[in-house]
């Protein structure tokens, strides 16, 4: 009987570690062919998974030998590329809204000199920052901080990695472990890293598309995480966009513009767009050069990948269409804002 009850513990702490290590964004592959292994779930998109890992879309359909144009099918494992775009190994690189960790699980006998050359060179002093190491030795099976990925999504996308992966084990003379429940700056040995609370979903009726005639819209509004960027919900676009772009080297974009219709309160100043690019919440400067009038949107989510969206590079309400005076269903504009 005693038996019996010690095997269905040894199964059950079994399962447990199969399930933390499923959740964790684990590094595949060797440098300089580095990626991520995820699991389309319901309503990705190339667009959304682009977002949610910081690499562009065609990328990660290029990698996986996809056809652009077909998109991702739910349940289908993807390669997500780590590259110099959206895989920081910097040494003050920690987690936060827009850095998610990537761990490495640790081989037999394996150090932290291979496990530094194996993941671009990274130099050890940032491996033992990350994981509070104060000695160089590995144990078997213990999960390592080798880097941060880039991405718009808070953990819900990227498998809430920061709620629930196992930290790096600790060298056996290194200190005790953290309690979970200190807060700490960066991950603690023995400790998971401390999870970003999601920023909280405005409820602002205009900031929803209306649901009677954006059938793209809805398509486009997926199971990605909350914004990346919070915009207080009585503080003008216009002193948001201020804020983002204060210090920051912005990025300008040029192209045609399309429209989709919500409920936003005409001459509210409160205008919203779609774009492919720029995190949900980031506020991008939309300038009408054929007049010179602009406007302050805020991005909601991305461009839906539909046949009549091709070659646009944002999506406007239709409510901010006076405040540019144009009614045509397609115009030329310029884009400004921070990534």
């Amino acid at each position: 009987m005693l038996k019996s009850i010690m095997t269905c513990a040894v199964l059950a702490v079994g399962s447990v570690t199969v399930a933390h290590a499923q959740d964790t964004l684990q590094v595949q592959g060797t440098t300089p062919n580095l990626f991520l292994e995820h699991t389309v779930r319901k309503g990705e998109t190339f667009y959304s998974l682009s977002r949610s890992f910081g690499v562009p879309a065609k990328d990660i359909a290029t990698a996986n030998k996809l056809p652009f144009e077909k998109g991702v099918q739910i349940g289908a494992a993807v390669k997500i590329p780590l590259t110099a775009a959206n895989f920081s190994q910097a040494a003050n690189a920690a987690p936060g809204a827009n850095l998610h960790p990537v761990y490495h699980r640790v081989a037999e006998k394996e150090t932290l000199y291979r496990v530094s050359q194996n993941y671009n060179k990274v130099p050890l002093d940032n491996i033992r920052h990350w994981n509070n190491f104060s000695g160089d030795g590995l144990q078997k099976d213990s999960y390592v901080i080798v880097g941060f990925v880039k991405g718009s999504a808070n953990g819900a996308a990227l498998g809430h990695p920061a709620a629930s992966a196992p930290a790096a084990t600790a060298p056996a003379s290194t200190p005790p472990p953290v309690a979970a429940s200190t807060p700490v700056a960066k991950p603690q040995q023995g400790t998971p890293p401390p999870a970003t609370p999601p920023a909280e979903a405005s409820n602002t009726p205009e900031e929803t598309p209306a649901a009677a005639s954006t059938k793209p819209v809805a398509e486009s509004t997926h199971t990605t995480a909350p914004p990346a960027v919070s915009t207080p919900a009585n503080v003008p676009f216009e002193t948001i966009y201020s804020q983002q772009t204060a210090g920051k080297d912005t990025k300008t974009e040029k192209g045609p513009a399309g429209w989709f219709k919500s409920n936003a309160v005409l001459n509210s100043g409160k205008y919203y767009a779609l774009h492919n690019s720029a995190p949900r919440g980031t506020i991008i400067k939309v300038t009408n050069p054929l007049n010179g009038k602009f406007i302050y949107a805020k991005v909601l989510d991305a461009i839906p990948q539909l046949k009549q969206n091709a070659g646009l590079i944002i999506k406007l309400s239709d409510a901010s269409m006076q405040a540019l005076s144009t009614n045509d269903a397609k115009f030329y504009c310029e884009l400004t804002y921070v990534e």
